[in-house]
């Protein structure tokens, strides 16, 4: 049986226009996981992105981090209800990561060390609206919240902003990932209340 940290359960409720419907404000930063929290040695990360001929580009951590950063304020919400405003990142765009990459496909397959995935139409990462984040508040992001680097969709509930991320794959369809498997929304706009299908 899966193991789930704190926070899958909070149900409360605050009426605050910077808030979607049926979140509450939270001042914390609850994890979630469903699993164990993989641990991975900086000379062992990479991250890759593979398109439906094969061809994959590749970065190692040292490649990553040369890469032109951004900081990034941005609100997140959980699907379990709590949301966190202003909260602080640095990372690389994804139309960084993208810029040298031709595919014809218009969704996405993140992967996570751990074997987590989730699915995301390739629109939602591109245009400055996601990132593959390394900082939070300006230190190295720990590995319970990520660590040592993790996909930021902040537009989307944050299941979709994938912990411990290590590759995206082009699909032509979209296809559910994990949650998306049992029972959550394909794409997870928190404004339109996207939980569950």
């Amino acid at each position: 049986m899966a193991q789930f940290t704190r926070g899958f359960g909070s149900r409360r409720r605050d009426a605050d226009p910077d808030l979607p419907p049926g979140q509450y404000l939270t001042t914390d930063f609850p994890v979630l996981s469903a699993g164990p929290t993989p641990r991975i040695p900086l000379s062992e990360w990479s991250f890759s992105i593979r398109t439906e001929t094969g061809e994959t580009a590749r970065w190692s951590w040292d490649d990553f981090t040369a890469l032109p950063s951004e900081e990034v304020s941005t609100d997140i919400h959980c699907v379990t209800r709590w949301s966190k405003l202003g909260t602080s990142w640095r990372g690389v765009a994804l139309d960084t990561l993208f810029e040298d990459v031709e595919t014809s496909f218009d969704y996405v397959m993140a992967h996570s060390y751990g074997g987590y995935t989730t699915n995301v139409p390739l629109e939602d990462l591109l245009d400055g609206k996601a990132w593959i984040a390394y900082e939070f508040d300006g230190e190295p992001l720990d590995p319970e919240h990520g660590g040592p680097a993790r996909l930021l969709v902040p537009h989307l509930y944050f299941w979709k902003s994938a912990k411990w991320v290590r590759g995206l794959v082009m699909q032509q369809h979209d296809d559910p990932g994990f949650w998306e498997q049992n029972g959550y929304h394909l794409r997870g706009d928190p404004w339109l209340e996207e939980r569950y299908w």
